[in-house]
């Protein structure tokens, strides 16, 4: 399993810089800070999924008890709707690379 881990491409080291400029495609409905159509990101790293008390999740997330780490992030930025039927995002960033920049910038910078 390491090694299927290891040899994904979109868990490979990302570009935090590149991940920020990345970033700015998922503001229309995200912020560092605070919730807009989706829940904030400041601290997602290693949040129990759909756990902000001040954000109405859908339903999916309010059940789904994983935790946000690098692996789950990739999953759900491939197909947010293939990971977790029921999201309400839809939005997902097909590049592997785009994926793990966005990925290093959120573990950089929402912390």
């Amino acid at each position: 399993m390491l090694v299927a881990l290891a040899a994904s491409p979109a868990l490979a080291a990302g570009d935090p810089e590149r991940g920020a400029q990345v970033y700015e495609g998922c503001q229309d409905c995200h912020s560092l800070d605070k919730n807009d159509v989706g829940p904030r990101h400041r601290g997602v790293f290693g949040r129990k999924a759909g756990s902000l008390p001040d954000f109405a999740y859908s339903p999916a997330l309010n059940g789904a008890g994983f935790l946000w780490d690098e692996a789950s992030l990739d999953k759900w930025l491939t197909d947010p709707q293939a990971f977790l039927p029921g999201v309400r995002m839809f939005y997902h960033l097909a590049s592997p690379q785009d994926r793990a920049d966005v990925i290093a910038f959120l573990r950089q910078r929402a912390k």
